[in-house]
């Protein structure tokens, strides 16, 4: 059997790169195990580090089957003690955690079974485009536990309802439902996935990639802070945009805007 590995592919495009990430496990559905959990943190960040270009990644699961099937069920079974399983699910709660900190946006790309572990890394992603196959659950009380650790960004994107349906339950439910929640911002026939994404990426393309670096920041901040405090936020990454730095080189926003009146940029 294959050992369970993250497969990197870093391409280029006009104002950066991307980079491609794909958890690599697909007898077993890419479910997360231990090796896999502590190896994502350290594959975004030596990605970040290594490309101060980087403009995205995408993250997907290798085959055409799942995203991610969610956490290795046989070590869940072997935890023994509150110890055992506090620190198992510290590693889940640090590969999302990951994936939220990572500077630059994440795109899920979800291509099939997006379960539990496998579903908290989706919700964890700043975007996501769906295969029309794809299928969506939480279902640890079905397994004796409860969802925790990511699964709390849940409310923020479908509402308290439908997260206490999907969390007590444990029922799935497709890539149109998904959708029609807004768990999902897309949703594409399978043979159109690379496309979906493709299409984000060349929106990406456009942008400032300081300003979009900016943005998920300022809006990462957002979910710690009161509105006024929000606000707050919103002006000080807006100054900070147009610090020209101790030699006083042209600023991104005086770069596009200055292409823009030229006729050279687009907003639309």
């Amino acid at each position: 059997m294959a050992t369970p590995t993250i497969l990197t592919n870093i391409t280029r495009r006009t104002a950066g790169t991307i980079a491609h990430v794909t958890i690599s496990r697909p007898a077993k559905l890419n479910a997360l195990n231990t090796h896999l959990l502590t190896t994502l943190p350290s594959t975004l960040k030596s990605i970040t580090s290594a490309n101060a270009d980087l403009l995205a990644v995408v993250l997907t699961g290798a085959g055409p089957k799942a995203f991610i099937g969610g956490a290795d069920i046989a070590e869940m079974a072997a935890l023994n003690s509150p110890s055992s399983a506090r620190s198992f699910i510290s590693k889940v709660s640090a590969a999302c955690r990951s994936v939220r900190d990572c500077p630059v946006p994440v795109i899920g790309r979800v291509n099939g079974y997006a379960l539990g572990a496998g579903l908290e890394l989706a919700a964890s992603c700043d975007f996501r485009v769906a295969s029309r196959n794809a299928v969506f659950g939480m279902p640890e009380v079905r397994v004796g536990i409860p969802s925790v650790v990511e699964a709390a960004l849940l409310p923020g994107l479908i509402g308290w309802g439908r997260t206490r349906q999907l969390l007590m339950l444990g029922e799935n439910i497709g890539a149109d439902e998904a959708l029609r929640w807004g768990l999902v911002e897309n949703v594409v026939e399978a043979e159109e996935l690379d496309e979906a994404v493709e299409a984000w990426l060349r929106q990406l393309d456009m942008n400032g990639p300081l300003a979009v670096r900016r943005q998920k920041a300022l809006i990462r901040s957002w979910e710690n802070v009161s509105l006024d405090q929000a606000i707050q936020a919103g002006v000080a990454a807006f100054a900070e945009s147009f610090d020209a730095g101790a030699h006083g080189e042209l600023t991104e926003p005086a770069k596009m805007m200055g292409a823009f009146f030229q006729g050279k940029g687009k907003i639309s």
